[in-house]
């Protein structure tokens, strides 16, 4: 598949602004398009009225619940009390720019980066906080191309990692025309996860060797790998272990940087380890990144996420070109950080993204044996992609996906999709998520798949 022939997700997840039948609906939905623009997406066929949420649910204006689970950005759950507060303890003191100094940010910054590895290359890490992700690897292409002096950047062929201009044009999942100093590589070989290691190893170096010809035929040097260490938008792959070591081999062999995108899988959402990359770490070979980028699920939504990077190299930046970020690592957004930091340890997030995250697996692939329109089951801990076939299994379908999308939605579920035809249910509920929610989640699917909605 080409670049061009990518589908963009926010297409196969949105609204069509076409009228639902609901008056107020409707009328809502027509006043987004006066006062927002047809820019600001809205979900499924039927947009939903949200007006509160509580843990892993979500409630509608009606006072329907819905399952949620799709929002990673709530990665503690919806409104968390801890979180709310910090947030509202610290607004009522102060909250301003991030020129003055602000103990509990150092003491914040000390905590985050003891959880990474402190080995060459991200020997003496610093902690440059941003406001979201995008402002992350915004930065850390700058970064990238500062310390290579290299422009060409490698990324899977349905990536997504933000909306600045500069992001953008690294994003093939919204990104209609990458440039040339943007280059793909196809995960299509890894659907199946029995696949192994040797064999995985094999096909990744191949695709990062193609990738990296392609830039040098357009005239490019690689800067860097930029990769969401469990490759979301492309359909979630996390097995088997250590072949993005393998592909971040290849890039330093080429004399690139890796820079590991954690907005996604960081924050304990794998289960096995804190941040997505360890997972493919060996006590024989550490995966370590150059440049780790954190997005909004830093602060449980609140507008805070981060870049880690060595000291020297951010020594550099600031000589040569210089940053400031007004509130950035501001007093609240440190709060809602150290809140989401504190919460995942005390209750044992982490640990239950794993238990979860291996029930709800092992119950799709169950689900798998009996039904044909489940192709593949892929992820770890609390990050899962289901793959979508026609009914008799035999190719992708990305037009039932939709509608099974939204029959979840009519359910009461929420869920959305991913893989670069858009055949790929993606399975990323807070970690409060639980085994009651799996059940319900499973019992759902299994319905519709099985047409006992009919």
């Amino acid at each position: 598949m080409s670049e061009q022939s990518i589908k963009p997700i926010l297409d196969q997840n949105a609204c069509d602004f076409s009228a639902t039948g609901n008056d107020s609906v409707d009328a809502l939905v027509q006043q987004r398009l006066q006062t927002m623009g047809p820019t600001s997406v809205l979900f499924y066929r039927e947009p939903l009225v949200m007006e509160r949420g509580e843990g892993a649910w979500l409630y509608d204006s009606s006072g329907r619940r819905y399952l949620d689970a799709y929002n990673n950005v709530a990665v503690l759950g919806h409104s968390h009390p801890a979180v709310q507060q910090a947030v509202n303890e610290q607004l009522g003191q102060i909250n301003t720019h991030s020129r003055y100094l602000h103990q509990a940010g150092h003491d914040y910054a000390e905590q985050l980066l003891a959880t990474l590895p402190a080995a060459a290359p991200l020997t003496d890490p610093r902690l440059l906080f941003t406001c979201t992700g995008s402002e992350a690897n915004d930065l850390a292409i700058r970064l990238a191309w500062l310390a290579t002096g290299r422009k060409g950047i490698l990324v899977s062929e349905a990536a997504y990692h933000g909306n600045t201009f500069l992001v953008n044009q690294v994003s093939p999942s919204s990104c209609r025309q990458l440039p040339d100093w943007v280059a793909t590589f196809s995960l299509d070989a890894l659907r199946d996860e029995s696949i192994s290691a040797a064999r995985a190893e094999d096909i990744i170096r191949a695709e990062i060797r193609t990738a990296l010809t392609r830039l040098e035929q357009h005239g490019h040097q690689c800067a860097a790998l930029l990769a969401d260490s469990i490759f979301s938008s492309d359909g979630v792959f996390a097995l088997p272990h250590g072949f993005l070591a393998a592909a971040v081999d290849e890039v330093r062999a080429a004399g690139g940087l890796f820079i590991a995108d954690e907005v996604q899988p960081g924050f304990a959402r794998t289960g096995e380890a804190f941040w997505g990359f360890n997972r493919h770490s060996t006590a024989e070979q550490p995966l370590i990144p150059d440049l780790v980028t954190f997005g909004k699920p830093m602060g449980n939504g609140y507008p805070v996420a981060g870049l880690v990077a060595a000291d020297n190299l951010l020594q550099r930046f600031a000589a040569e070109e210089g940053y400031f970020n007004t509130f950035a690592g501001s007093h609240a957004a440190i709060a809602a950080a150290q809140a989401v930091l504190n919460t995942i340890s005390a209750e044992q997030l982490q640990q239950n993204a794993a238990e979860t995250g291996a029930y709800l697996k092992q119950g799709l692939q169950q689900l798998q044996q009996h039904c044909p329109r489940i192709r593949a089951v892929r992820g770890s801990g609390l990050f899962i992609g289901v793959d979508i076939a026609t009914a008799d299994g035999t190719q992708a379908d990305p037009g039932y996906t939709s509608e099974l999308i939204n029959q979840l939605r009519r359910q009461g579920v929420l869920i959305g999709a991913a893989g670069k035809d858009g055949s790929t249910l993606k399975i990323r509920p807070p970690l409060c998520f639980g085994r009651g929610h799996a059940d319900i989640f499973l019992t759902t699917l299994s319905g519709l798949l099985s047409g006992d909605d009919e």
